[in-house]
């Protein structure tokens, strides 16, 4: 299993590398000088979108808490089709048009009354939200390794950045989309044999499935996990709320969007995507309960261990080693892609947006997305290494300080003409202010903050885009 494992990170790490070639300039680095096929971006996107949470995290929810598992589920494919079907064209024709490399790029092209504060903000939130998620996966990787392989947390975690950080830091945007696709169509497979293997020993061995659901906890079978009335409602309503911060809040999910040729391309990728979904989400409802099935609940002390177990005592050990890979994989594509957006609103939005103002060399403003991309890598490092319990407390807020701080802001400017800078400002600080506030009072636990903070960002900064005169001198036709 370890020598799989080995070749596998040498594979990875030699596709990025190979590819790392192609990147000359700025707009490659970031976008990949929007050249790049959009199946390639397709699977890009999900295996960014999906880190080790999917193979890990959901797998083990199922398994430990049952079918109530189903409405996170429904809530991400409903949130992942929308932006896709509805979202992913306008994001290719709003970044041509304003000439946008990023999310914070765009903002400031289109509202220039406010672009500085803009770009400021909108760095701030995504480089503070995303180095602890980068440390996350770094752990994640790290407590994945250590259990399956035998390796020390600390070397696993060493291995997982040094892979990534060598060919993100040199070939950006093309290493990562190359890297990420070869892991998607890894993701996908363990998602998709596992499951049908799992069923058919299940078949073959005629084990009594009515008799091991019985012996799980109670309401493992309910869609409520047990609940009615009130709190029954609550607990879907929570769940389904991952849908909110799809709706264009996501800038490493966005970036794929912005780096499409052409409308056709984003066709393309729209049904690669929605399939792929679709078969990753069934396959880890399937390993969850299947794996109480076959093997009890008590299993693994840890949940998210739901699957290296599965995949240890089913398969021999070089297939295991293999299908494993899946889950490290989903941690490196959302570690480098979150790198990749954090260095690039230092470079092109801090650096060449207002230091520059605009004004800076094409060779310098790559060097500076490198430069920004090892130290934020390094620092993502250290963090993880030191204080695992505040990355994972930061962490499960990110989705709704980032996504649903964004999210209103890209709905409004795509569909609201009165929409303005003040706007843009009042969404992503009143985004970050709410997911602190429900941080640090413990109100996620009555209303999840992924739903709350998208209706409080949204509703202030329709409100103070009315009261301070709707439309703007905005840049329509730059």
């Amino acid at each position: 299993m370890l020598t799989v494992f080995a070749i596998y990170l040498l594979l990875t790490l030699g596709l990025g590398l190979w590819q790392a070639r192609k990147t000359k300039t700025q707009a490659d680095f970031v976008l990949g000088g929007s050249k790049l096929p959009g199946w390639m971006l397709a699977l890009s996107e999900r295996a960014t979108g999906e880190s080790a949470w999917l193979l890990l995290g959901l797998t083990g929810f199922i398994f430990a808490h049952g079918f109530s598992g189903i409405w996170v589920a429904l809530g991400c494919l409903a949130g992942i089709t929308t932006a896709w079907v509805v979202l992913a064209r306008k994001f290719r024709q709003e970044a041509a048009k304003y000439k946008a490399l990023t999310m914070p790029e765009y903002f400031s092209a289109k509202f220039p009354r406010g672009a500085n504060t803009i770009r400021v903000l909108s760095t701030l939130i995504i480089t503070f939200f995303f180095i602890f998620y980068v440390g996350a996966q770094f752990s994640g990787a790290g407590k994945t390794i250590f259990q399956t392989f035998g390796l020390s947390p600390l070397w696993g975690q060493i291995i997982a950045a040094a892979v990534i950080l060598t060919y993100a830091t040199l070939g950006g945007f093309v290493s990562i989309v190359a890297v990420d696709t070869f892991q998607a169509l890894l993701m996908i497979t363990t998602l998709v044999i596992t499951p049908i293997i799992m069923v058919i020993k299940i078949l073959s061995s005629h084990v009594n499935v009515a008799s091991a659901l019985a012996s799980a906890p109670a309401g493992y079978t309910s869609l409520t996990g047990g609940l009615s009335g009130f709190a029954a409602g609550i607990l879907i309503f929570n769940n389904l709320a991952w849908f909110f911060g799809y709706l264009g809040g996501q800038p490493q999910l966005n970036a794929r969007f912005m780096g499409m040729k052409d409308d056709a391309q984003v066709k393309l990728g729209r049904n690669i995507a929605v399939l792929w979904t679709v078969l990753a989400y069934g396959g880890a409802f399937v390993i969850g309960v299947g794996a109480l099935v076959l093997f009890g609940p008590s299993a693994v002390k840890d949940p998210e261990m739901i699957l290296p177990h599965v995949l240890t005592q089913m398969f021999p050990p070089w297939l295991a080693g293999i299908l494993l890979a899946g889950a490290v994989a989903a941690m490196i594509s959302t570690a480098e892609s979150m790198l990749l957006v954090a260095a690039s609103s230092v470079s092109q939005d801090v650096y060449r947006g207002i230091i520059k103002e605009g004004r800076a060399e094409e060779k310098k403003v790559l060097t500076v997305s490198r430069v920004a991309t090892l130290g934020i890598g390094i620092f993502a490092l250290v963090l993880s290494l030191t204080t695992s319990k505040l990355i994972y407390t930061i962490v499960s807020y990110a989705w709704a300080g980032i996504g649903c701080s964004f999210a209103p802001a890209i709905l409004l400017s795509f569909y609201w003409d009165k929409f303005n800078s003040k706007g843009v400002i009042t969404a992503l600080v009143a985004g970050l202010f709410t997911t602190v506030i429900w941080m640090v009072t413990g109100l996620e636990k009555i209303v999840t903050a992924r739903a709350v903070t998208f209706f409080v960002a949204m509703g202030l900064a329709v409100l103070v885009s009315l009261l301070t005169g709707g439309e703007e001198e905005l840049a329509r036709n730059p």
